[in-house]
């Protein structure tokens, strides 16, 4: 025992954990570049996945239309008052929300488009101010080449013939009314079915609630 050296033994030891040590050191720093990668990827994703959520539905706003009217009214009611050219309503209503909401999809545009899609769109903003009718045509065209590429699908064949598209028309009037009416004697129906359970000792009747569509109110 006495001839043992145990020297070499403490600096293997010492070598070993000095390894062991750097070896930490390493996998944590991997780990932090790793986990900082990925949440930078993430946030690219949820980025990337609003970018284009928000110029989808700018895309169905501007386009939703391929036949009547396809241009936008910049006139607003008090202007239409002014000139004599007062129209119904609901014609009035309809032309105010198709502006609205064009107006707000352009909006969108101008903060996430590409350079060409946020110039055709200040140029429709710029025609809209100025109180010119706008057409949405070219910015469609330009959104849906860029979404389809976004989403990695095949380009639109170019002989493929595609009607000009124009603002979502809102829905009719009538058919909100037809489907208030629809609900309104649903509601009926079922007092009336209480009614009957009532008087046939089977228990208190149960009414039916109605919802409007106010969604469905337009010209």
């Amino acid at each position: 025992m006495r001839n043992l050296d145990f020297s070499s033994w403490h600096a293997l030891l010492s070598t070993m954990i000095g390894l062991a040590v750097i070896a930490l050191v390493t996998v944590g720093i991997r780990l932090l570049v790793m986990q900082t990668v990925q949440q930078r990827r993430e946030r690219e994703n949820r980025q990337i996945n609003e970018r284009l959520r928000t110029l989808i539905a700018a895309y169905k706003t501007l386009g939703g239309s391929f036949t009547g009217n396809l241009g936008v009214n910049p006139k607003h009611l008090r202007d239409l008052r002014a000139q004599g050219e007062v129209q119904d309503d609901a014609g009035s209503d309809r032309a105010r929300r198709i502006r609205d909401a064009v107006e707000a999809a352009l909006s969108d545009i101008l903060l996430l488009g590409t350079d060409e899609q946020v110039q055709l769109a200040a140029q429709a903003a710029n025609e809209l101010a100025q109180g010119r009718p706008v057409h949405t045509d070219a910015l469609v065209v330009s959104l849906r080449d860029f979404i389809r590429h976004a989403l990695d699908l095949a380009p639109i064949p170019r002989d493929l013939s595609i009607p000009r598209q124009g603002p979502t028309r809102p829905g009719s009037g009538a058919a909100g009314k037809g489907r208030k009416d629809e609900a309104g004697g649903g509601g009926k129906g079922g007092g009336g079915g209480g009614g009957m359970g009532a008087m046939g000792g089977m228990g208190g009747g149960m009414a039916l609630g109605t919802r409007g569509d106010e969604d469905g109110h337009g010209g």
